[in-house]
């Protein structure tokens, strides 16, 4: 009688084994990743704290950091995916002299998560909810960095009687996309990569990990976060919604205006040098226009300053704001001179 052989495993059984384990021990540094973001998040909330409070505006809360006296309120309005922490150098001066609030738009920072589309006409109005439900009164004097200034722009057209003044911090215009050089549009698709990459992988802390966060612990707290990093994506993904909400406002009429403009000598870091000229040069265009917004605009170049008016010369804002805020009230400011 003859021994039947057993019959040999399939020849594919390794491949699948190996296939297996490398998905199991993905599985598994996804979860440990999880598990680092998440305790990392809580201990930086834990010892740094935010600042101001938290209300509701319709089944969600928004942050907003009000300090000071007086009226009118000064409410600052923060550039692309940036939270209320963009303005820490600037938000105690002023509130030697007014009341200033700044927040954080839905989706940042401390703020939940908006079901809203994430555009310019959306933020004015969440931020009018936001202001009612935390009881900060108008006149207000509107300052807005970037892509805030589309949002402070949008807020001055729906709710014009509550707007005193304005401050435009290097902000951005509805025509850049059409007059930037159509080489910028391919950097851009590389930004938004970057962006996104922030936000798959932030669940996992690999942002952390590789060091990608704010080193200063209370901006880590703030927005080294998934539903931050998630909410800059929108906003990106969306500026030409908010663009074209923004063109369509029109004049400003005679409100007191000041538009703040980086130094030209200063252009961009993120471009290369075929690129910042001539986009530095659209930009500077773009800038005076901003000023003719209003029959009472000026324009103030901000020397030694890039992008970031409020970090790198955080005097000059607080000096607009104050001379905003002044004619706001009736007195007469010094009038600025060009170049600051």
């Amino acid at each position: 009688m003859h021994n039947v052989a057993a019959p040999s495993a399939p020849s594919y059984s390794w491949p699948r084994r190996i296939l297996v384990g490398l998905l199991g021990f993905a599985l598994f540094l996804a979860a440990v990743g999880m598990i680092y973001q998440n305790i990392s998040a809580a201990r930086d909330v834990r010892f740094n704290p935010m600042a101001g409070k938290r209300f509701d505006v319709g089944g969600f809360k928004m942050h907003i950091d009000c300090t000071g006296e007086g009226s009118p309120t000064v409410v600052l309005d923060s550039g692309l995916g940036d939270t209320y922490l963009s303005w820490s150098k600037v938000q105690p001066q002023i509130a030697k002299f007014t009341r200033v609030c700044s927040y954080d738009r839905g989706g940042l920072g401390y703020s939940d998560a908006s079901p809203q589309p994430r555009a310019s006409k959306v933020f004015a109005g969440e931020l009018h909810a936001l202001l009612q439900a935390a009881g900060v009164a108008p006149p207000y004097v509107l300052v807005g960095h970037s892509m805030g200034g589309f949002d402070v722009r949008l807020y001055a057209s729906l709710y014009r009687e509550q707007v005193a003044g304005m401050v435009l911090v290097d902000s951005s215009h509805p025509d850049q996309e059409n007059r930037f050089p159509p080489e910028l549009k391919g950097m851009e698709a590389g930004w938004l990569r970057e962006a996104e990459f922030m936000q798959y992988s932030m669940p996992f802390g690999v942002p952390r990990l590789l060091s990608l966060c704010d080193e200063d612990p209370v901006a880590r707290a703030a927005e080294c976060n998934w539903h931050s990093a998630a909410e800059g994506v929108a906003e990106l993904k969306n500026i030409s919604v908010s663009a074209a909400q923004t063109a369509a406002t029109g004049s400003l009429g005679d409100l007191p205006l000041e538009v703040l403009s980086h130094d030209p000598d200063k252009p961009s870091a993120d471009l290369p040098a075929d690129l910042a000229q001539p986009t530095n040069d659209a930009w500077e265009k773009m800038q005076e226009e901003l000023a003719h917004l209003s029959t009472r605009g000026t324009q103030v170049i901000a020397k030694n300053s890039s992008h970031y008016i409020q970090l790198d010369r955080p005097d000059v804002v607080i000096e607009a704001v104050h001379r905003v805020v002044g004619q706001a009230r009736g007195t007469q400011p010094v009038a600025p001179s060009p170049s600051h």
